[in-house]
């Protein structure tokens, strides 16, 4: 008997089989737009140069905050009897010229300069995209004001300030921070201000202010969170910037007080003995400092093309 329906016309309707473990295919779920953070996060993790980074960062940060509870060590007591010790079986990297283990100095010097360039970046996120966001919102004579002390202040080399203020104040851990992050928020104020100057002339803006909102409203809950993708961005590069501003410091003698210490004091003690070839006292501390800065601005690239891409599908 055959599968093919036959009526008083010529014509064949013939019911196509479905495959063993087949479904059917649904085209609204399909034709169904990914959400904007699936979408950047797909773009980032494309990105393999990206990926890369988010995973040296992880493992600088175990190597600098879990590493010490492996590895044991001694960096308070100075022991001159072990000075300058070439790298061998009980000290892998070698010793200082205080006799401090290299690469439990190197551990503790991550710790430092770790902590200050995310405190001291997340204190001029914070700054600098409230800063910006009031400026570009109000605008008029707010914005003239508040933008040329942004002016002002960038005409000073920012490592100059900051050797101006290190001078003035004894440096520590918590002044570091406070001294970066109170200097490197001009930055992303400028980008805020440029992104907000956009934004408050968008509807939902407009609306909130016909329907009675205060100003602050505006700003906390429609400028500043339509900026996170920028400002998020941002503050990669703010970690980088920091990270190299705590180790010029230190390369210049005016990093936190010893027995702490952070990669650049590491990598300035090492220069004193540059003609000796105590190359265990140089290359370790120089290349953390260029292996986490350049991940991080990897880390940087690509979170600025996921964002693209998301702002593109808004």
């Amino acid at each position: 008997m055959s599968s093919t329906l036959r009526t008083g016309t010529s014509t064949d309707i013939t019911t196509p089989a479905l495959g063993r473990g087949s479904r059917p295919v649904s085209g609204d779920a399909e034709s169904r737009p990914k959400h904007p953070f699936q979408l950047g996060l797909e773009v980032f993790v494309q990105n393999r140069l990206a990926v890369v980074g988010v995973v040296v960062v992880v493992l600088a940060v175990l190597f600098c905050f879990v590493g010490p509870l492996v590895y044991h060590t001694d960096q308070v007591t100075v022991n001159l009897a072990d000075a300058n010790l070439a790298p061998g079986g009980a000290h892998p990297l070698g010793t200082d010229g205080s006799g401090y283990d290299v690469l439990g100095r190197l551990m503790v010097g991550g710790q430092t300069s770790l902590i200050v360039g995310l405190a001291a970046a997340a204190i001029a996120t914070v700054v600098g995209t409230i800063w910006g966001a009031v400026a570009g919102f109000f605008g008029g004579v707010v914005d003239g004001v508040m933008m040329r002390i942004v002016d002002a202040v960038l005409a000073i080399p920012i490592l100059f300030l900051l050797l101006f203020l290190v001078t003035i104040v004894r440096p520590s851990l918590t002044v570091m921070i406070l001294v970066i992050g109170l200097t490197a928020w001009l930055v992303p104020a400028r980008l805020v201000r440029g992104e907000a100057l956009t934004l408050r002339v968008r509807e939902y803006v407009q609306a909130v202010r016909v329907m009675g909102g205060s100003s602050w409203r505006s700003v906390s809950r429609h400028i500043m969170p339509n900026v996170l993708g920028t400002v998020i961005v941002n503050t990669t590069f703010q970690v980088a910037d920091a990270i190299l501003l705590v180790a010029y410091l230190g390369y210049l003698g005016l990093g936190i007080s010893p027995p702490a210490t952070d990669w650049g004091a590491m990598l300035s003690n090492g220069t004193q003995y540059v003609f000796l070839n105590y190359w265990w006292l140089i290359y370790p501390a120089g290349a953390a400092i260029i292996i986490v800065v350049v991940a991080v601005n990897l880390i940087g690239d690509g979170l600025r093309d996921a964002v693209e891409v998301r702002l593109q599908r808004r």
